[in-house]
């Protein structure tokens, strides 16, 4: 079969692509390192930091105990704590997992009732499910250090007005550099596509280098788009704007919302709410699977309890379904099942699963996390490439700009 490289045509765009590859990568080179290494440190922050404090987050149920009622321990979190309202309560579906209940201060001011409910983020503490004993908050061990990952990822721990922009236009470069990566890839024997796919361990140490960089960048490039892509949506607000609206989904600003749904109190006005307990044998019914709830409490008698349910495991999806009841009778007012969605919908709100990589669980997060440890040394070895091919001849002899096309 005749050689890609005997085209000269070809041979033109492989060398435009080369250049374009080789001096992006060389002014974005360290920014990407960092917030490369910085993304792969941080893609298993939340199972870090319950490995170092288990006894926090796991907890020991006594020999035939079964665990208190959502009513009993939000009472005891409430008579705990002071004067607090709760917000929501997560209900995990393993026995041996804290409860996470949100709570707020109450902030009564003369003239109104007590502030709290929905809106408010509050504060997440843990709680054992048997004994209603508060274990803590999440912030513990290893937060401080996974915030300034999370801040060096995001804003390379710059003001974010400026680190902001910095990170998203490398980004666009690093997207960039991954696709003429690929053109530059792309074997110029057809023949040669086997050897392209394999790193060759028993040469010398530069082809090593030269075949951990083209090798490692190929396999890990489609999970690499899919980051840069997705993680210019916190970037640039006219990238979220109008791949919303490629999507189909933009709402533009002022544009008339949805009524919220509503409860309908009963006629007499001493009629209780239901239990918790019956709320989640109504949700039951509805999403007849295991997984862990999350229950957004009603902050007005008018308003309706909201229930998500995430499925868990190793395969687990990201996306979970919800419920809106009516407080008082459990009639479902909304149902809405992610799979049952549109693509396009499903796509918009699965920005951060697609970016951080949990879309399915922990399979999917370990995939991210070789592929961002693949892109964190793409920049070493691709220097390392350039330096080394630039040692071959003396100044003068050869541009810059054609040594990456060589190493090809």
């Amino acid at each position: 079969m005749a050689s890609v490289q005997k085209n000269p045509a070809w041979r033109k765009i492989r060398k435009i692509f080369n250049d374009i590859h080789l001096w992006m990568g060389i002014a974005s080179g360290l920014i990407l390192f960092v917030v490369c290494l910085s993304g792969t440190i941080y893609t298993f922050s939340t199972e870090i930091q319950e490995m170092l404090e288990p006894a926090k987050y796991k907890v020991q149920a006594p020999a035939g105990a079964e665990r208190l009622g959502a009513e009993t321990l939000m009472a005891r979190v409430r008579d705990s704590l002071g004067k607090v309202t709760v917000n929501s309560i997560t209900i995990p579906a393993a026995p041996g997992r804290v409860y996470q209940v949100n709570v707020k201060k109450v902030e009564k001011t003369e003239g109104q009732p007590p502030q709290g409910g929905r809106g408010d983020r509050g504060t997440t503490y843990l709680v054992d499910p048997y004994t209603a004993e508060i274990r803590g908050t999440p912030k513990g061990a290893g937060s401080d250090f996974f915030m300034v990952m999370f801040r060096l990822h995001r804003w390379l721990l710059l003001d974010t007005e400026i680190g902001r922009p910095i990170v998203g236009w490398a980004t666009v470069v690093f997207a960039l550099l991954v696709m003429t990566g690929l053109v530059i890839w792309f074997p110029q024997h057809l023949k040669a596509w086997k050897q392209g796919l394999r790193i060759r361990f028993s040469g010398n140490w530069k082809r090593i280098n030269h075949d951990l960089h083209n090798t490692l960048g190929f396999y890990s490039s489609i999970l690499l788009l899919i980051m840069a892509l997705t993680g210019l949506t916190w970037s640039f607000s006219w990238y979220r704007t109008g791949l919303n609206k490629m999507l189909g989904v933009h709402k533009p600003e002022g544009a008339a919302k949805e009524r919220p749904l509503q409860s309908a109190p009963p006629a007499d006005s001493a009629a209780a709410p239901l239990s918790i307990a019956e709320l989640l044998a109504t949700a039951d019914r509805e999403l007849p699977y295991k997984g862990e709830y999350r229950i957004l409490l009603p902050g007005k008698p008018t308003a309706t309890v909201q229930l998500s349910k995430a499925r868990t495991g190793f395969f687990a999806p990201a996306a979970g379904d919800r419920l809106q009841l009516d407080q008082y009778s459990g009639a479902v007012l909304q149902k809405e099942i992610f799979r049952d969605k549109p693509l396009n919908e499903r796509i918009a709100a699965s920005f951060k699963a697609l970016h951080v990589g949990n879309v399915y669980g922990t399979f999917s997060k370990i995939l991210y996390f070789i592929a961002c440890l693949f892109a964190t040394s793409l920049p070493v070895t691709g220097t390392l490439i350039w330096i080394n091919k630039l040692r071959k001849k003396p100044a003068g002899k050869k541009k810059p700009a054609a040594v990456m096309a060589e190493a090809q």
